[in-house]
């Protein structure tokens, strides 16, 4: 374990401010269109599939964005990842790439809303608001596939595609946020659950957003914490553990690991909180959108930073 700079915000949180209002409505907006117009979506449903797929580029060309596909196979169908990238403008530092991703298929059946079309609308949100700003290092912005079983964490996971994709064309990358499963909080006492001996660390009550990442990543998982906690009055938890432990690696950034990148994962913790985890009462109605927009109106903040400053 190491020790997170700063202190988790505790106590009441800060009126919405109206932008952050009009991001809650934009988050549910997506998540609605994906989770319920959509539904159920993944290389069993692929017709669904695509619809997302199709929906996530719309929206980043809405954003004056130019998606590209990262396109593989998978029993005889093309599986996309979608990439949009705001290049940085320093000649020094352009080359220095850090990634953002959230994958958008879903496990079997469900509608899979906060497993992962939280993520997916954060990912569209941050699009939104950052391709207007401009910044020396470069940000790539990347809607993955086959993050579920039965792809996870085999060859034919979308990430894993992609990040060896990257390390053979010598991409720098400095930093790679995965946003995984972020829409769900609670104030009830003893809602948090953790792997053994972690409860005895953290908060017992799941209203906190948490940056997980391996130890080798600790660097980032420090300077990301570090830069929330400065500019969010949101409370938040950070770990940089050993990546064998359950859960630290479950999702895309464990696909960087593999590649010698700095990864964390974003995440309101999944199965050790969320009660309908996995299952077919995964659907809107159980989100927070207005706690879901402090978190990303804090990823916007915390991503600015790391573009204009670096990870340090």
């Amino acid at each position: 374990m190491f020790p997170m700079p700063g202190s988790s915000h505790h106590g009441p949180l800060p009126p919405l401010e109206e932008s952050e209002r009009r991001l809650a409505e934009e988050l549910e907006r997506h998540v609605l269109k994906i989770a319920v117009e959509i539904g159920p979506r993944n290389m069993e449903r692929y017709l669904a599939l695509e619809d997302t797929r199709a929906y996530i580029e719309h929206e980043l060309r809405s954003h004056g964005l130019e998606p590209t596909l990262d396109t593989y196979t998978v029993v005889g169908r093309d599986a996309h990842n979608v990439v949009a990238e705001i290049e940085g403008e320093g000649d020094a530092l352009r080359e220095e790439i850090i990634v953002v991703g959230a994958h958008y298929d879903g496990v079997s059946s469900s509608p899979a809303a906060n497993d992962n079309a939280s993520g997916v609308a954060a990912l569209l949100a941050l699009a939104r608001r950052l391709v207007e700003q401009r910044f020396p290092r470069t940000l790539r912005l990347i809607a993955f596939v086959n993050e579920e079983p039965p792809w996870a964490f085999t060859d034919l996971m979308g990430s894993r595609v992609y990040a060896r994709r990257c390390r053979t064309r010598g991409d720098r990358i400095v930093a790679m946020f995965s946003l995984e499963t972020i829409g769900y909080y609670t104030d009830e006492a003893r809602s948090q659950q953790y792997p053994a001996p972690f409860s005895l660390l953290y908060p017992s009550t799941g209203n906190f957003i948490g940056f997980v990442g391996n130890v080798a990543s600790r660097k980032l998982v420090r300077r990301v914490v570090g830069s929330f906690r400065r500019q969010v009055k949101f409370p938040s938890e950070g770990g940089a553990v050993p990546g064998r432990i359950p859960g630290v690696g479950w999702s895309d950034h464990s696909s960087f690991w593999r590649e010698g990148y700095p990864a964390l994962m974003v995440t309101d913790t999944a199965p050790f909180r969320y009660p309908y985890y996995h299952t077919i009462d995964d659907t809107p109605d159980k989100l927070d959108f207005d706690r879901m927009a402090r978190v990303v109106r804090g990823l916007e903040l915390v991503l600015a930073d790391l573009l204009e400053n670096g990870i340090g």
